[in-house]
């Protein structure tokens, strides 16, 4: 028996056979957290990189030796036995978590995921921090700020606006220059800010009757991209939300080369028309990676070339979530 824990739950993640992950994944959750405890933990301190890595060729997949996933694929899982559903993480051989929240929860949870060889980099705040500062609630910044510095995270992500806080352009525009305010408090920290997109953003607005007629539609995407501070704010690419919103993700990589700091990477159902309201997107769009339309290994490739930092998994919605993570893991290892 090892004296490592992490080097038993992770040696799952190297079986071979598809079916044998399967079962295994879809064992309880309080078995797997049995098993975490069976072995005797290591007295040392854990360090962010000492997971026992897979042995990874010339021909593998960039940042393979380093994939992450985002917990929100897990959510009821972490909500229901967040020791076990983090050790069933690190058996199906990711090697970070991205956490949902920044806060105190998200303190015991990042120590958690670390006792399980789990590296943990970034996170999501409040939205509400940089759209509505001032609603009932809504932590401040300056506190956020303080709880990721604890945390150990590299990265702050912006991930989300509320419909009634993005239907105009000039709303977009005020929420663009408050993200970089943000930023560059989240710099002078130590860390780095960037936005999560969905399909909303690439929606146009209403053409004022006074415009052209010929003038091009604007997007809450083409605001942030031209507006957002290069230097200062960054973007973490959804590719699965970029192509419903009807974007080429590989065509967007290209154009914000040096400016997408993180990736997630899932996939969409084909046939899959354009849907620009999240609320409308049916839960069979999301597909585990290899199962849909987009070309996950080029993605991968090419945020190498472009230098983003980190790629991280997610999948909205899945009938049998800890079956999806493997799956997707497993078609990331053989290309």
């Amino acid at each position: 028996m090892s004296s490592d824990p992490r080097i038993s739950r992770r040696s799952a993640a190297r079986l071979t056979a598809a079916a044998a992950l399967t079962s295994w994944i879809a064992r309880p959750l309080a078995a797997l957290a049995d098993e975490a405890s069976s072995d005797a933990p290591s007295t040392e301190p854990v360090s962010e990189d000492a997971s026992p890595k897979v042995a990874t060729t010339a021909t593998s997949l960039p940042y393979l030796d380093r994939i992450g996933l985002q917990l929100y694929t897990l959510r009821n899982q972490m909500a229901e036995d967040p020791e076990a559903t983090l050790a069933a993480v690190a058996a199906a051989g990711y090697w970070q978590v991205e956490l949902m929240n920044i806060d105190e929860e998200a303190i015991k949870l990042a120590a958690i995921a670390r006792a399980h060889g789990l590296a943990v980099h970034s996170g999501f705040l409040d939205f509400n921090i940089i759209t509505d500062p001032k609603r009932d609630g809504v932590a401040s910044l300056p506190s956020t700020l303080e709880i990721a510095e604890r945390i150990g995270l590299r990265h702050v992500v912006f991930g989300y606006i509320a419909k009634d806080q993005r239907d105009t352009a000039d709303k977009c525009r005020a929420i663009a220059d408050s993200a970089n305010a943000a930023a560059d408090k989240t710099r002078e920290a130590g860390m780095r800010m960037c936005y999560h997109n969905h399909s909303f953003e690439f929606q146009p607005f209403a053409v004022d009757s006074g415009k052209e007629n010929d003038a091009k539609p604007l997007t809450a995407y083409d605001i942030f991209t031209e507006r957002f501070d290069p230097h200062q704010m960054e973007f973490e690419l959804d590719v699965f939300w970029a192509k419903i919103g009807g974007h080429d993700p590989l065509a967007m990589m290209r154009r914000l080369a040096g400016r997408i700091s993180q990736i997630h990477l899932k996939d969409l159902l084909s046939g899959t028309p354009v849907i620009t309201d999240e609320s409308k997107v049916p839960a069979d769009a999301f597909q585990e990676l290899g199962d849909g339309t987009i070309d996950i290994p080029a993605v991968m490739r090419l945020a190498k070339e472009i230098g983003v930092d980190e790629c991280h998994v997610e999948q909205d919605q899945s009938p049998a979530p800890l079956e999806s993570i493997v799956q997707s893991y497993q078609f990331l290892s053989t290309k």
